[in-house]
Parts: structure tokens; sequence; C-alpha cells
């Protein structure tokens, strides 16, 4: 019991889609800074975990895992007050026929990509509600171009993208009063174009910052790597 207590103590991050990338990147970053990280992904083995960090196996295409996540991460270390979800689905489609795409595909990607991510966010403002006002209390999604861009190979991703999106800069608004921040996390090149091949590192230091901001920043947090938040006004089409 005592050392439940004891860890109690410290914050906890819990990131959901633990990636080689960016989840191992942000992962490294708050346990360094003293948090217990809880990771939930598939190709975690729970007897891995240590007592800073706790590996739940999870599959986002099954919205109950999600809640399952917030249940153990509760369990083992406290109400997490900074979630990340940092998973993704894609099933690509030829360019000149994105309805080819099967709906049980489009199903499970938006599973993944939208409706495991709102049932993420509800779980974390449950949580929030709990926690002080001096606690992080942040919801980051890792976003992409999809939600103002067109890359017809990718609809299905887009649609979930460009609904959570919606959501997340909803939340933002809505949450405000009460100290909850959304982002919604894009990582782009310099001159505002998509970055296909995202910096695990540029994420975490982004993710470490907004997590330990006393305010809500702009929710779309369009980024440069070695750069920070960069406003970008107008959107990327691509080359027919």
């Amino acid at each position: 019991m005592k050392h439940h207590i004891m860890a109690a103590k410290s914050p906890v991050v819990l990131i959901l889609g633990a990636g080689s990338n960016v989840g191992q990147a942000v992962a490294r970053t708050f346990a360094s800074n003293g948090y217990k990280v809880a990771l939930a992904a598939r190709s975690l083995k729970e007897a891995d975990s240590t007592d800073n960090q706790l590996n739940i196996p999870s599959d986002f295409s099954k919205t109950d895992d999600v809640v399952n996540a917030f249940t153990k991460t509760k369990a083992a270390f406290g109400i997490p007050s900074v979630v990340i979800y940092n998973a993704s689905a894609g099933n690509f489609t030829p360019a000149d026929d994105p309805f080819a795409l099967t709906l049980a595909d489009f199903n499970k990607d938006t599973n993944i990509n939208l409706f495991s991510v709102f049932v993420a966010a509800q779980q974390a403002v449950l949580g929030f509600a709990e926690l002080p006002a001096s606690a992080a209390r942040t919801f980051i999604y890792t976003g992409n171009v999809l939600n103002v861009a067109i890359l017809p190979k990718f609809v299905s991703a887009g649609v979930g993208k460009s609904g959570t999106a919606h959501m997340i800069w909803a939340a933002s608004a809505a949450y405000k009063d009460r100290g909850y921040k959304f982002y919604y996390a894009d990582e782009r090149k310099a001159d505002g174009s998509p970055k296909y091949s995202i910096d695990g590192d540029a994420h975490a230091r982004l993710y470490w910052q907004l997590a330990n901001d006393e305010t809500q920043g702009s929710w779309m947090q369009t980024f440069v790597k070695g750069v920070g938040y960069r406003k970008f006004d107008t959107l990327y089409t691509p080359l027919s």
C-alpha cells in the first residue's frame, strides 16, 4: 500500500499508440522529467513493465481497449494528467478511386483515427476533473496535414484526422475555462508542406512544452523541427 501512495505522487502520462519514433521519444522525455509513463500499443508485453513504465497491450480498432488502458493506468500509477493519442491507421486506395476502399477497412481505420480518440478524450476529461488545477491536464493528438489537405489515396485517414481535428478544436474552446488543454499536432517542413518522415524528438519537445504551458495555445499546432509552432495561412494542395 505504501508503494502505491508513493507512486501516486509522480505525474502520469498515458501514451496511446507507442511506436518506435514519436511514442518512444515522448516517453523518454516525460520519464526523464519525473513522469510515470503508461504505454498502450499492440506490440507491447505487459511482462516488460517496470516501476516507472506500464505496458498495456492494446488494439485501438476496439474502443474498449482505450477504456482498459485508462483503467490500468489509474490502478498502477494514478490518473494521467497528460494523454497523448499517437495511433493512426490508413488503408490506401488508388488515387483515382477513393471508394475502392471496403466499408470494413473504412470502419477499422475510423475506429482508430476518430472513435477511439473520442473515447480517449472522454476518459481524459473524467480524469482531469479529479486532478488539482496545478496538474498539466493536457490532451494531444498526433495529427498530420490531412485535416486541411487532400491526398486522394488517404481518404479514410483524412476523414479520421479531419473529424478528430474538429473535436480537438471544439474541446479547446469548451474546456478552456476549466484549464484543460487540447491540441492537434502537425509537423511541417519550413515552407509549410507536409513532412512525411516525421521527427520523434521534435514532437517530444513540442509535447513537453504544451503540457507545461499554463494556458491553451492555438489548438492546431503546426510546427517545424528546431523552430516550434508556426502558423501557416495557406492550405496545402498537392499537385494533381
